[in-house]
């Protein structure tokens, strides 16, 4: 089997994982309020329709949508297998554990993306926000999912109930601890997604002082460390 044809296969593997009807209508749902709130927005008229649409992007999608939506998918692709004892129907492929790691991720933003970035850019346009507002939400949403994508996968490898985990970081930390302060902020994934919202918007928002190049980078660079941990921990895991 080939690296191209052993990665297409596992992807298809992961994406029927984590594509189940509960998840997608949780996943849609979520993405319903955005629209619904932002539907309300726009009905009400608010003086800067652009800044109020923003502001909604970046409190609830980066705030609360991607960040949920990414992990209910992204501990389940490894950790679902982990935990009913077929991950081993996987160890048969003749397939490297690092190609393994670049498929569950691939599986995560092929399932995650289109159900958190298009209610959000939908909600965007319908708060009344600019075209360019519209971009920056695409954008910033993309940078949401990818950068959560590797440390997700992750937890759903190493730990037993990683949702409750994911669950508790996402409230303490993105939630508390990175919005105390500049210093804290840049330790989160929401810190660079607001920025590139920012940048692109021309909205100025606070705790949004990455620059663009950094904005783009650093979500990045997470998601490949963390698929990287995958890789190395599946390597050196048995499932027998």
């Amino acid at each position: 089997m080939s690296s191209f044809a052993g990665f297409g296969s596992l992807l298809g593997a992961f994406v029927s994982i984590v594509a189940t009807r509960g998840r997608l209508i949780g996943a849609l749902a979520l993405g319903g309020i955005a629209v619904a709130v932002a539907i309300s927005i726009g009905l009400a008229g608010p003086t800067d329709p652009t800044e109020a649409g923003i502001e909604l992007v970046n409190l609830y999608g980066l705030g609360i949508l991607a960040p949920i939506v990414t992990l209910l998918v992204a501990s389940a692709t490894i950790g679902d297998p982990v935990e009913d004892s077929t991950l081993v129907y996987l160890w048969f492929r003749p397939i490297g554990r690092g190609v393994l790691a670049l498929a569950a991720g691939a599986a995560t933003a092929l399932v995650t993306i289109p159900v958190v970035v298009v209610p959000l850019a939908i909600a965007a346009a319908a708060s009344g926000a600019s075209a360019a507002a519209v971009t920056a939400t695409v954008v910033a949403g993309v940078l949401a999912v990818v950068g959560y994508i590797g440390p997700f996968v992750l937890l759903g490898v190493i730990a037993k109930r990683a949702l409750a985990w994911g669950l508790l970081y996402i409230v303490i930390w993105e939630g508390f601890i990175a919005r105390a302060g500049t210093a804290s902020s840049q330790l989160s994934v929401q810190y660079y997604a607001r920025s590139a919202l920012a940048e692109i918007s021309g909205v100025d928002l606070r705790l949004s002082g990455a620059s663009f190049g950094a904005a783009i980078a650093v979500p990045l660079i997470v998601a490949a460390v963390g698929l990287a941990l995958v890789g190395v921990r599946l390597r050196r895991m048995s499932v027998a």
